[in-house]
């Protein structure tokens, strides 16, 4: 199931995002990767969280994103989260494209059975009605 941190850029997204994937990993039964779109945040996170540095990756709009999560996913039976910090940058998405991708990326942790908490730069005012019920933390 897809969790959503919301909020305008600079209200302390990626702080919150990287306090919960270091707070989760201490219980972790399976896997975690964490996606940013930079190494920056290499030395914050736990060393059992594998960093995956999207913009090393050509990817160009939000079905090719979709086709690299799914990819993941295929190459790792174990994993048990997925992190993504900063879904519009990451997924080079327009802002009418987010519900939708959204709501794919949902249906694939749910297939796939696997947690995935997604930072988007957009207030929860702002976000469609049918992903109200996926905010765990808006700011």
């Amino acid at each position: 199931m897809v969790r959503l941190i919301v909020g305008h850029k600079g209200k302390g997204k990626t702080t919150e995002i990287l306090q919960i994937a270091n707070q989760h990993i201490k219980e972790a039964t399976g896997n975690v990767v964490y996606l940013d779109k930079s190494n920056k945040h290499m030395y914050e996170l736990n060393n059992k969280i594998r960093l995956i540095d999207v913009s090393r990756y050509p990817i160009e709009n939000s079905e090719q994103f979709i086709g690299f999560v799914c990819g993941i996913v295929s190459q790792d039976h174990d994993l048990q989260e997925m992190y993504l910090d900063g879904l519009l940058k990451c997924a080079k998405l327009k802002e009418d494209e987010i519900t939708e991708t959204i709501l794919k990326l949902n249906n694939v942790s749910t297939q796939f059975d696997f947690e995935l908490i997604i930072s988007v730069s957009v207030a929860q005012e702002e976000l469609d009605e049918r992903l109200q019920e996926l905010v765990l933390l808006s700011l």
